[in-house]
């Protein structure tokens, strides 16, 4: 069983450490219908912090998005991604999200790789229903029959409290995971520290080079400990992100405080109903001029009104932070 004592965790602290910083960005709305003008806006500021952009994620509200809008933002991302770097095959990362249709799970879940992979991107295997219906074993072995032939796949973890078909997986199957060569890491988002530390204990002993991605957004720290991040709270700001992991990497205590503003950020975005985050990320991205419009789309969970003031005095401590 993997340690997780004080002693332990305090031993797993790895200062100058660069973590793999990834941005699961927004999907903004205006009148009623995906952004992509908003979302390239986004996009631009990822590439431009140094960081990878994640497209079609939970908070790029992929479930709630159809084939074709979900394929829209793909070629949004190419597009943007290869014009700020120049590269033919720009780095980014995109859900593989699949709905009820013909051909089996696997079958599906190919498809979509393939879209993403076609256009350059890494596809991250989203949970849907289906999946969720899996046994364990069995969700092992659809792992297995998808990413054989593939290299650097993404799976992921994602908890009840974002999406009621998410799952976070036992500690035997995290084990079997670690097991598929077509697999490069893990986005883990329980919104416990103590699952990740776990997760990462027994990563070190079995094969150091998996990454574990923290999908904590109420413990962003979790990249002191050895985790790389794919973070939707790095959509509200990604160049304070970028900021505070150079100061990690340089030994710079500034890291401190300006992780402790992200962190407030984080806590108070995420806040119970989780999915309701989306909406402050949007009203957010709204105060720093980079999106037009902060309306979720329609039946989406919403924020009170009073949170504006909130993140207005939040903004105004992380833009503090930075010019320390």
């Amino acid at each position: 069983m993997a340690e997780t004592s004080a002693n332990a965790v305090i031993s797993r602290l790895q200062p100058g450490r660069r973590p793999d910083g990834i941005v699961a960005v927004l999907m903004p709305f205006l009148n009623g219908s995906p952004d992509y003008g908003g979302l390239a806006r986004q996009i631009r500021r990822v590439s431009e912090a140094g960081l990878t952009t994640a497209v079609n994620m939970d908070t790029g509200y992929v479930q709630w998005l159809s084939p074709a809008q979900r394929g829209e933002a793909l070629a949004v991302t190419r597009d943007t991604v290869t014009a700020c770097s120049g590269a033919a095959k720009p780095r980014f990362v995109a859900g593989a999200f699949v709905e009820n249709g013909p051909g089996s799970l696997a079958d599906r879940y190919r498809r979509e790789m393939d879209r993403i992979e076609a256009l350059g991107g890494t596809p991250i295997l989203f949970p849907c229903p289906e999946l969720r219906a899996l046994s364990e074993p069995e969700a092992v072995d659809l792992f297995r029959k998808t990413t054989g032939a593939r290299s650097g796949v993404l799976l992921f973890e994602l908890g009840e409290m974002f999406v009621p078909y998410g799952r976070i997986y036992s500690a035997a199957t995290f084990e079997a995971l670690l097991d598929l060569p077509g697999v490069a890491g893990l986005k883990h988002s329980s919104l416990r520290r103590e699952a990740e530390w776990a997760r990462l204990q027994t990563r070190d002993l079995r094969r150091p080079d998996f990454r574990v991605y923290t999908g904590n957004d109420l413990a962003i720290d979790m990249i002191m400990y050895g985790s790389d991040y794919l973070l939707g709270l790095a959509s509200f700001h990604a160049e304070a992100f970028a900021r505070r992991d150079q100061l990690w990497e340089a030994g710079d205590a500034r890291f401190y405080g300006l992780n402790d503003r992200l962190q407030y950020l984080g806590a108070f975005a995420f806040r119970h109903p989780v999915p309701a985050y989306r909406h402050d990320a949007a009203r957010f991205l709204r105060l720093r001029g980079i999106i037009e419009s902060d309306a979720p789309p329609a039946g989406a969970p919403m924020r009170p009104e009073g949170d504006q003031d909130v993140l207005q005095d939040i903004l105004h401590d992380i833009e503090e932070e930075l010019l320390r």
